[in-house]
């Protein structure tokens, strides 16, 4: 069977055009990109999919660290006869972006890495674990799920930051099941094992070593990724350099689309 076979994945633009794959983030899959591939497929060979876990490509029970998604990546990208492609990763998919990098730098043209901080955060999971325990999965039916997002989960989560953006974004990830409920279109164990893993070890060294022109992207009202750590990451590289995004928080590419996707082209050239 072909690697491939394991996920879900969309290929758009043409055949011989200049090749990119763009890596979402947790608990997201490849169409969170739509609204970026479309200011490219014109004349751009695009990429995207599921990560493992995410979506409707493999669940495994285990592997979900940054080098687990980057050996996946470099599995696509070799049985698809990818040798040199740009790469852009949002968030956890940044982080997973910046390992490849730091392991593959021959396969890349470029790296565009979107809103996150190679810090370590022990504690991380904690927000995860509680966000996710909010949610009474699996829930009878679509419409059940539909009912709660739309008021308990506002009620529960009315001190988080966004809380109507928060339901929307997980909504979105209940899919029908078989049998006729609702449940996570991602693996909830999965999740957790990435944020765990991800987070580990901090991954300054990968950021410092990074041999490939590399655009780290902030969204100016960022929580995810402060002013600080955006800052120590310019000067920590001189092949990095940086923009930030104003009216934009941790979901640059969403909040901003038009500013993203200008950025990329600025970065990348020849259009």
């Amino acid at each position: 069977m072909a690697y491939l076979d394991l996920f879900n994945y969309q290929l758009t633009g043409p055949e011989n055009g200049r090749k990119w794959v763009f890596v979402h983030g947790l608990m997201g899959y490849g169409a969170n990109w739509r609204k970026i591939v479309a200011g490219l497929e014109s004349t751009e060979r695009v990429l995207v999919y599921d990560q493992r876990g995410h979506g409707r490509s493999q669940k495994p029970a285990s592997g979900y660290s940054p080098e687990d998604y980057s050996e996946d990546l470099y599995k696509i990208t070799e049985e698809l006869g990818w040798d040199q492609f740009v790469l852009v990763g949002h968030s956890m998919g940044g982080r997973n972006v910046l390992n490849f990098a730091s392991r593959h730098s021959e396969k890349l043209i470029k790296l565009v890495v979107e809103d996150i901080g190679p810090e370590a955060d022990g504690n991380a999971v904690e927000y995860y674990e509680t966000l996710l325990g909010m949610v009474p999965t699996p829930f009878k039916n679509r419409e059940a799920a539909r009912e709660f997002f739309h008021h308990e989960f506002l009620e529960k989560a009315k001190t988080r930051d966004k809380p109507q953006v928060l339901s929307q974004f997980l909504y979105a990830n209940i899919e029908d099941k078989p049998d006729g409920t609702a449940d996570w279109r991602f693996s909830k164990q999965g999740i957790l094992k990435t944020v765990t893993d991800g987070r580990a070890q901090e991954r300054w060294h990968e950021v410092e070593s990074l041999k490939v022109p590399t655009l780290w992207v902030r969204g100016a009202q960022s929580r995810e990724l402060t002013k600080e750590s955006y800052e120590r990451i310019l000067r920590s590289n001189s092949m990095i350099t940086g923009v930030e995004i104003p009216n934009a928080g941790h979901w640059v590419h969403s909040e901003q689309p038009a500013l993203f996707l200008a950025a990329l082209k600025n970065f990348v050239g020849g259009f």
